[in-house]
C-alpha cells in the first residue's frame, strides 16, 4: 500500500488548520440587516457590541442581526465613523461568544488570513488570501485637506456580504474589520483602530474630528525661497480653498498662503496635518507658521469639529 507523502500530510494539515479556523472564528460572525435586501457581515466583538462595515449600514433604526443559531435579534446603532468604515451595533445579551481577538502587529507581510462572512442564509462563508501590505494610509478629501487611516491590504475576495466581516489569522483570531476601498482595493480595518473607534463611540455616540476648514495641496518650495528664509525643508501646502468662516478664514488665512508648520511641527504633506487633528485637538488653538508674500507669519488657528 502506498503511503500519503510528506507534502500531502503537509496540505492536509494545512487543510484542516484553516478549516478550525474558520469554525473558530464563526462562532461570533453575525449578519447584519441594515440596508436593502442584502445584508453585510459583523462580529461580536464585545458582549453586547457588534462591529460591521459602515457603508453598508443605510438605515439607521430597524437594524436586524442573524445570530448563527438563525435566531434574529433587533440591534441599535450605537454610532458610526467614515473615515474607519466601521459601524457599531447594541444587541441584547443573547449568549453569544464573543471575538477571540488578536495582535494585528504579529501579522506579516504574506502571512495567510482568511474573510470568514455570514452573508446569506446558508451559513459560513470564507475566503482566504494572504497579507500584501500593511500600514496603507488611504486619504477621504474634505475641507480639512485629508483624512488619513491606515488600514491593512489584502489579497484575497471579498464576496457579497463579506463587508464587515472578521479578517482572521491562522490561529482563528480575529485581527480586523475588511472591507473594500478605493478602486476596490481589499481592506481590513486593524485592531486597535476597532477598538479606539468602539471605546470613542460608547463614550460619545460620534467621532471628533479636528477641522481647519482649508482646501491644500503639497508644494516644493524653490531653494532661494527656503535658504531666505532659513527653513529646514522644502515642503509645506499651499491653500487653494477656504471655507468662509471656517476656523482657517476667522483666524485670517489666505489663498495662497504656504503652511509650513503645525504646532511646531513640520508640515510636508496634508497627510502631516491631519495626524495633528485627532479629537483631541478640538477647540485648541494651534500656532500655523506659514509663508506669505515672501515673509514668515505665525497665524493663531482655534481648531474647529468637522
Amino acid at each position: 500500500m502506498e503511503l500519503p507523502s510528506i507534502e500531502s500530510n503537509t496540505l492536509l494539515a494545512l487543510s484542516n488548520n484553516l478549516a478550525d479556523a474558520v469554525e473558530q472564528a464563526g462562532r461570533s460572525v453575525v449578519a447584519v440587516n441594515a440596508r436593502h435586501r442584502i445584508s453585510s457581515s459583523g462580529v461580536h466583538w464585545r458582549t453586547g457590541i457588534v462591529v460591521t462595515a459602515e457603508h453598508t449600514v443605510r438605515r439607521d433604526e430597524e437594524i436586524a442581526v442573524r445570530l448563527p443559531d438563525d435566531r434574529t435579534v433587533a440591534a441599535t446603532l450605537i454610532g458610526r465613523d467614515s473615515s474607519t468604515d466601521l459601524a457599531v451595533l447594541q444587541i441584547p445579551d443573547v449568549n453569544l461568544p464573543t471575538a477571540e481577538i488578536g495582535d494585528t502587529n504579529t501579522l506579516k507581510v504574506g502571512n495567510l488570513v482568511l474573510a470568514v462572512a455570514r452573508p446569506g442564509e446558508n451559513g459560513l462563508s470564507a475566503s482566504w488570501g494572504v497579507v500584501s501590505a500593511k500600514g496603507i494610509g488611504i486619504a477621504q478629501r474634505d475641507w480639512c485637506g485629508r483624512q488619513t487611516e491606515e488600514f491593512i491590504k489584502l489579497d484575497l475576495s471579498l464576496y457579497s456580504g463579506f463587508s464587515g466581516s472578521p479578517l482572521v489569522d491562522a490561529k482563528g483570531n480575529v485581527v480586523g474589520i475588511n472591507t473594500v476601498g478605493p478602486r476596490s482595493m481589499v481592506l481590513a480595518v486593524p485592531v486597535a483602530t476597532v477598538n479606539r473607534v468602539i471605546d470613542t463611540l460608547l463614550e460619545k455616540g460620534r467621532i471628533a474630528r479636528g477641522y481647519l476648514g482649508l482646501g491644500m495641496q503639497p508644494v516644493l518650495l524653490p531653494d532661494s525661497l527656503k535658504n531666505g528664509l532659513n527653513l529646514p525643508s522644502n515642503g509645506g501646502v499651499i491653500v487653494v480653498n477656504i471655507e468662509s468662516d471656517g476656523p482657517a478664514d476667522r483666524a485670517g488665512v489666505l489663498i495662497g498662503d504656504v503652511l509650513i508648520s503645525l504646532d511646531g511641527r513640520a508640515i510636508a504633506d496634508t497627510g502631516d496635518i491631519q495626524v495633528m487633528l485627532g479629537s483631541e485637538s478640538v477647540g485648541r488653538t494651534l500656532d500655523a507658521q506659514v509663508i506669505r508674500g515672501g515673509a514668515l507669519l505665525t497665524v493663531p488657528i482655534a481648531i474647529g469639529e468637522r
